[in-house]
């Protein structure tokens, strides 16, 4: 037996003998005695004894035992112990098992309340989107009925006041009837209807209130109803015969006539042919140095120049040695060109001489001219030369030629044709003023941008739109065959409204846009009072084809003829949305119609969902007509009104056929033309477009071929796109070389894959191997067979079927396209590399990457400055929008990684002119981001540019004060009204130290402030403000002009200067009273004087000293000595015409009213407060009788006449005649009508001086309730529809504050 250590060792498995499972035994710390210890006891007692060994190895043993016992029981008190840990373990764990497994319930608990709460607050913003549809839908449907009602009310109004004038018409007939003693049965008192009298005497009143609206007064815009001719006696059929064109308005309101000479005057061909400054040179082998120099030298700057303002430059010039062979494009050339120029020395040739009697001497003043003689002392002219010289010398009566006599080397002779181009470029094709001609691009360019305000538009659209509206009209087709079609659609205008837009529909090539242009061009003859916007849709994916592009054209356009275009968003979304609501609101302040025309509507990609406004009702005065293929018109259009444009009846393909002949003196034998007649009379074979290229391709012989064989070729096609295939390839066939055949191809190819074509300069950059008259002649053909024409400058394809038959025979279908589209890709990221920003760049540039699908390379060319800043001053907004979306960036990113090229861009600028292109550009993505609704990230950028052009330019140079503009526009949008008007008033003093106190810069910034001091309700100096704005428009209108307006008087002038060289008549006569009116507007009252007593000395002399046109004469003349304050000679004359008036007309006639108005106005103005009275109570009895008591015209006479007891202090009289005219005004014109709040200003005024402090207050607060309830049209100086001048609303007085003291 052991030890009680060697039991149990570490790491033995025991059995738990209480029926525990085994474990691993543990080291029990138990104190154990070993022998030795046992033995050392032993010898401590003493020595050993013999014999007693036995008795002390039993003592031993128990000591063993003992110590055993022990042991034992201590093991079993700790294996007890142990055994109590554990189970009290486990009852924790059985424990912690029960918690875990109730906070797994409650756990599971909390996430079925999560998904429950989740899917209740889904539910709730399902609820809260559809709750916004609804009200969406709600609103819409509310202005829906709203225009409906609208429309509704003024159908009445308008049946009524037709029927009243009738009424009075008829009234009017009885009476004079019965003053001459004609008897007028009852028919009631007859037995058969034969015994009704229908006498119609001299001076019956007939209908004189046009445009089919309620107004008050004519406008002057009214009245310039230049295309009347005289009716006699009868004339209160035309307003222009009831009175002169500007007799009834004050001068300041001349603009109504200038957006109606936009309608009337003709379109004159512009200096620029087609958006290029063409340089016609001729010149000989004497001065060929000269001419090679400057083309070396010179060229390229004028080019540079001209692109930079938005033109294109070319060069055209036929060397002696072949120009015998181009005599039709030369021709055509020189009526193109812009400006000719003369190299000559001693000798000419034929061609010379040729091309001078064509431009210096049978056309003289058509161009500029420029004639540049080289002399010399070993030189003389020569006989032909001297001749042609004396030649050119008489033709140039007024000495515009300019010569430039040199005599040095050839260098010094091009440099001084240079100087002289230059200055003719700028000054007289550009126009550019004198003080602009050594100004820089960027200079011009931002003047010109101002003069638009913050609107941005591009000049490039709206220039094609006017040559393809030209282009249609010189169409000899447009005037074959359309004339009942133009009388169906006069006949569908004139339909009662509401009417829904009309469709023009009919098959490719039937002659749609002919015919609308055709249409356009006779109602403005024939309707001046009518505004038509039109737009010529091209092909799609062109600019012209973008929805948003055509959407603001047309609110641009709208908003030009009322002198307002604040207010207009930038944003895509927004300009779709509100331009019904632009045009609900404007054509209700325009006398007369309003005609929207937009052609191949089916184009637009999408059209029916931007056009969406074309199926809500219209205002009563606006038409819509559009033109759609017949076989894409989408199916809710085909339930409008339709014309449909049948084929050609075999007499009309005939006389388009003779027409044709008839250019070339040909003529087809009866067996041809019978084979003609039987070939068309297929729907595909008798279009237009068809006979028109068919004729074309017969008589032009391009192959060599005959006649009967061309007949027999183009016999076989059966279409448009067969023939076009035809075409093709006969003229390819009639070139002479395979490098003129292969550039053929390449440049229709090239036009093809473009986006809107390529230039003519353009094409020589590409093949720099083809000379100008090779192209020349290439083109010139192509044109006369319908492929190409020149719009804009740009080389295009007239129809839709030429491009197609392009596609189809050069580019297999459109599979070659890319190879094309990367060698333009090239060419403009090459001019891209030299910092040579064009609009064409930025137009083609980016579109091209989009079609190739490289965004990389979109990306980059979107992130150099110039491209973005380019599209967006033009106003492609949401094309450059659109490629940022592409290329998938929002708009956070997009603004991220235009501020991080623009800080890259910084780094390298250092010069002054650098620095302020970089101004330029961080204000213009400052705007842009504005645009688009991130006011936040547009602050920074435009804080920048104004730093930069404060610390590189002058903190007072006018650039800051554009920049404090816009930075005060990001803060009215953040409504932080004090800061903006701080920046405003910083703005507006810069522009007044720099401009002066009367420039339309300083007009701008005080329209902004004024509108800021609206929206704070800060009336009174939002008035103040205004009135000052609107003087300074209406002054620098009379110096400058309008955008467009001046230009168009002054050819209307010189045209009818032309027309007063006959004999004397009553038409000349009428022709000179325009005349007058014109250069009066022009603020040349000198000439006007002159015209006007020309007029009235004519009418005298033919009509007789006593007939109503000469009152109207004398009218005019009085109001232009009223303009010169020579009030005793106007007087006179407004005397004269008044007893005119009232012996030659009723005494219940409008014009005598309008002159006893006139005549009282001058009254008043002389201080002859008295003798006016009569003459305005006599005025207001006349409006009654003639308009009826409810009339808006009645309630304009009782304010003038209320206007003239306050001023003599009667303010009881006035007071019930402002009442009345007030009651008048809200029951015809709705209680929010301008006039409403007019006239409660004034009555305002007069309770205020009366004392009523606390009912002045009231009206002055409802007045400017209204006035503030059209914020974008109280800038601009727009008629009104029942607009009156004089002096309505001139009352005199001090004005009462908003809130006055009781």
């Amino acid at each position: 037996m052991g030890t009680a250590s060697s039991l149990v060792s570490p790491g033995e498995v025991i059995e738990d003998g209480y029926g525990g499972e085994g474990g691993e035994a543990c080291e029990i710390p138990v104190e154990v005695k070993p022998k030795a210890r046992l033995l050392r006891s032993s010898f401590r007692r003493g020595p050993r004894v013999i014999g007693a060994s036995f008795k002390s190895t039993g003592s031993v043993d128990l000591e063993y035992a003992a110590e055993y016992e022990r042991l034992r029981k201590e093991y079993e008190i700790f294996r007890v112990s142990k055994n109590n840990e554990i189970s009290s373990m486990q009852k924790k764990e059985a424990k912690l098992d029960e918690e875990n497994k109730r906070l797994r319930a409650e756990l599971q608990a909390l996430q079925k309340t999560y998904q429950k709460i989740l899917r209740e607050k889904e539910s709730a913003l399902e609820a809260k989107y559809q709750a916004m549809e609804r009200a969406a839908t709600f609103e819409h449907d509310r202005d829906k009925v709203k225009r409906q009602f609208k429309i509704f009310r003024e159908t009445k109004e308008k049946e009524i006041q037709d029927l009243l004038r009738a009424k009075r018409d008829l009234e009017a007939k009885l009476q004079q009837l019965q003053a001459q003693g004609i008897q007028v049965y009852d028919p009631n008192d007859s037995d058969s209807d034969d015994n009704q009298t229908t006498v119609t005497a001299a001076g019956t009143q007939c209908e004189y209130w046009s445009g089919g609206v309620l107004g008050s007064e004519p406008s002057m815009g009214s009245m310039m109803q230049l295309q009347q001719t005289f009716r006699g006696p009868e004339f209160a059929h035309s307003l222009i015969d009831v009175e002169g064109p500007f007799a009834n308005v004050s001068r300041d309101d001349w603009d109504a006539a200038v957006a109606s000479l936009l309608q009337v005057s003709p379109h004159v061909p512009q200096a620029l042919w087609s958006n290029t400054v063409r340089c016609y040179l001729i010149f000989t082998q004497e001065t060929k140095a000269e001419l090679d120099v400057f083309i070396k030298k010179h060229s390229p700057v004028l080019r540079r120049m001209c692109e930079g303002l938005g033109h294109f430059y070319l060069n055209v010039c036929f060397p002696e040695e072949n120009a015998a062979s181009y005599v039709m494009e030369r021709k055509q050339e020189m009526q193109r060109s812009s400006v000719c120029v003369l190299l000559v020395k001693s000798t000419v040739t034929s061609s010379v001489v040729e091309d001078c009697e064509e431009a210096f001497v049978k056309n003289p003043d058509g161009h500029p001219l420029v004639l540049y003689l080289r002399t010399s002392e070993d030189h003389t002219l020569t006989g032909h030369t001297r001749q042609l010289l004396e030649r050119v010398n008489a033709a140039d009566k007024a000495a515009k030629i300019k010569v430039v006599d040199h005599s040095g080397s050839a260098e010094e002779g091009a440099d001084l044709i240079y100087s002289q181009l230059e200055k003719v470029i700028k000054q007289e094709l550009l126009g550019l003023e004198a003080a602009d001609v050594d100004s820089k691009d960027s200079g011009i360019e931002e003047g010109r941008e101002e003069d638009s305000g913050d609107v941005l538009w591009d000049l490039h659209d709206e220039q094609e739109q006017i040559e393809s509206y030209q282009q249609a009209c010189s169409s000899t087709t447009s005037q074959l065959g359309f004339q009942k079609y133009i009388d169906r659609l006069n006949d569908m205008i004139a339909a009662p409204p509401p009417t829904p837009p009309l469709l023009v529909s009919g098959g490719p090539g039937s002659g749609k846009s002919l015919l609308l242009s055709k249409w356009i061009e006779q109602q403005q003859k024939q309707s001046p009072n009518t505004l038509f916007l039109y737009h010529f849709v091209g092909r799609p994916l062109s600019t012209s084809s973008e929805p948003v592009l055509i959407i603001k054209r047309l609110t641009v356009k709208l908003l030009q003829h009322f002198w307002s275009i604040s207010g207009l968003s930038m944003e895509p979304s927004k300009i779709l949305e509100e331009f019904p609501r632009w045009l609900e609101r404007l054509s209700a302040r325009h006398q007369g119609n309003i005609i929207i025309i937009i052609d191949s509507i089916d184009q637009i990609q999408q059209a029916e969902r931007h056009m969406k406004w074309l199926i809500d009702p219209l205002p009563v005065n606006v038409r819509v007509v559009v033109s759609v293929n017949v076989e894409t018109c989408p199916q809710a259009w085909r339930l409008w009104p339709t014309l449909h444009l049948d084929p050609l009846s075999p007499r009309e393909v005939r006389s388009v056929v003779n027409a044709e002949c008839q250019s070339m003196d040909l003529k087809f034998t009866k067996d041809q033309e019978k084979k003609l007649e039987r070939h068309c009379r297929s729907a595909s074979t008798c279009n237009a477009l068809y006979v028109t290229l068919l004729a074309r391709i017969i008589i032009s012989s391009i192959s060599g071929w005959s006649l009967e064989k061309s007949l027999e070729q183009c016999l076989q096609c059966q279409d448009t796109m067969s023939l076009y295939r035809l075409a093709l390839k006969m003229t390819l066939n009639s070139l002479s070389t395979d490098r003129e055949r292969h550039i053929m191809r390449e440049i229709l190819c090239l036009v093809c894959a473009s986006h809107n074509g390529v230039s003519e300069s353009e094409v020589l950059d590409l093949f720099p191997e083809l000379e100008l008259p090779v192209l020349s002649s290439l083109l010139y053909r192509l044109n006369r067979l319908c492929f190409v024409t020149l719009r804009c400058g740009l080389i295009r394809f007239q129809h839709l079927q030429a491009r197609e038959a392009v596609r189809l025979e050069f580019l297999g279908g459109g599979s070659s396209s890319a190879a094309y589209r990367e060698k333009l890709i090239q060419y403009f990221s090459q001019q891209l590399s030299q910092d040579h920003v064009t609009w064409r760049v930025a137009d083609e540039l980016p579109w091209l990457l989009q079609q190739q699908e490289d965004r990389t390379k979109l990306q980059l060319s979107l992130l150099n400055l110039f491209v973005s800043q380019n599209l967006y001053k033009r106003g492609h907004f949401s094309e450059l929008l659109a490629y940022w979306q592409y290329v998938g960036k929002d708009k956070s990113s997009m603004a991220t990684e235009y501020f991080d090229s623009l800080k890259h861009y910084e780094k390298s600028c250092e010069s002054e002119d650098s620095m302020t292109k970089l101004a330029n550009l961080y204000e213009t993505l400052g705007r842009f981001l504005k645009d688009l609704g991130l006011p936040s990230q547009a602050v920074a950028p435009l804080q920048r540019s104004l730093e930069i052009r404060e610390t590189a330019l002058d903190p007072d140079h006018p650039s800051v004060a554009r920049s404090l503009h816009q930075l005060a526009g990001v803060y009215v949008q953040w409504k932080k009204y004090g800061n903006a008007e701080q920046l405003y008033k910083q703005a507006l003093e810069i522009s007044e130290n720099a401009y002066g106190a009367e420039h339309a810069s300083v007009a701008r910034e005080l329209e902004s402030l004024a509108m800021l001091y609206q929206k704070q309700n800060k009336y009174e100096q939002a008035e103040k403000l205004r009135k000052r704005s609107v003087k300074i428009r209406q002054k620098t209108a009379r110096q400058k002009g309008h955008m467009y307006g001046f230009t168009l008087l002054r050819r209307r002038a010189l045209q009818l200067e032309e027309l007063t060289l006959g004999k004397d008549s009553a038409d000349s006569a009428k022709t000179l009273n325009e005349l007058g009116v014109l250069y009066y507007l022009q603020n040349n009252l000198d000439a006007a004087k002159m015209f006007l007593a020309r007029s009235l000395e004519m009418r005298q002399r033919v009509l007789g000293p006593d007939h109503p046109d000469c009152a109207q004469s004398l009218n005019n003349l009085a109001a232009l000595h009223t303009e010169r304050r020579e009030y005793e000679t106007a007087e006179d004359m407004y005397e004269r015409a008044l007893d005119i008036r009232k012996r030659a007309l009723s005494p219940d006639h409008p014009s005598l009213a309008y002159t006893l108005k006139h005549l009282a106005m001058l009254y008043k103005r002389r201080g002859k407060l008295e003798r006016a009275v009569p003459l305005y109570e006599l005025s207001l009895e006349i409006r009654e009788k003639s308009f009826g008591p409810k009339h808006p015209s009645v309630a304009t006479a009782l304010v003038n006449l209320a206007v003239i007891y306050c001023q003599l202090k009667k303010h009881s009289d006035a007071l019930p005649l402002y009442e009345r005219a007030l009651k008048v005004y809200e029951d015809s014109l709705g209680r929010t009508h301008p006039r409403v709040g007019e006239t409660l200003k004034n009555l305002a005024v007069l309770s205020y001086e009366e004392g009523d402090f606390e009912k002045a207050a009231e009206l002055y607060k409802r007045a400017m309730e209204i006035k503030e309830a059209e914020p974008s049209l109280v800038c601009g100086n727009a008629p009104s529809r029942h607009s009156s001048s004089g002096d309505t609303f001139s009352l005199r007085g001090p004005a009462p504050p908003p809130h006055a003291p009781r």
